[in-house]
């Protein structure tokens, strides 16, 4: 039987190679879960939601039922667009830029990939998310 917050490893080895893609990125057990800092900042946190065990993301999500979500930071001029959003996203119930996305099978993980980036640019220091192409100049 897996713990409360396993991930299916499918999903954390694509999370895993985005992430650490990303510099001076690493990966670490967070309380449940896991997630990917830069500099001791969250940038994503991925888990399988358990409505009975975490309340706010059930909450968050509207979970009935087990599901894997993650959650990550978003431009303060985007985070609107998620609260008002279709699933699979989501606006979380705590942080002012803290949204989050419920993995299932139709996932775009090309788009996963560009929001775990910008969530690195929000978290990163400005010396290392410059170092990351121009969003504008592609």
């Amino acid at each position: 039987m897996s713990e409360p917050g396993d991930v299916p490893p499918a999903i954390l080895d694509r999370l895993s190679r985005i992430c650490l893609a990303l510099p001076e990125t690493y990966e670490e057990d967070a309380w449940v879960g896991v997630r990917w800092r830069v500099r001791k900042r969250t940038i994503a946190h991925v888990l399988t939601v358990d409505p009975e065990r975490r309340p706010a993301y059930a909450r968050a999500v509207g979970a009935t039922s087990h599901l894997v979500v993650m959650t990550f930071r978003a431009p303060d001029d985007e985070v609107g667009a998620f609260s008002v959003g279709e699933p699979p996203y989501f606006k979380a119930d705590w942080g002012h830029n803290v949204v989050g996305l419920v993995f299932g099978p139709r996932t775009d993980w090309a788009e996963v990939a560009e929001l775990l980036t910008e969530s690195y640019r929000i978290m990163a220091p400005k010396k290392l998310a410059a170092l990351l192409p121009d969003p504008a100049a592609g």
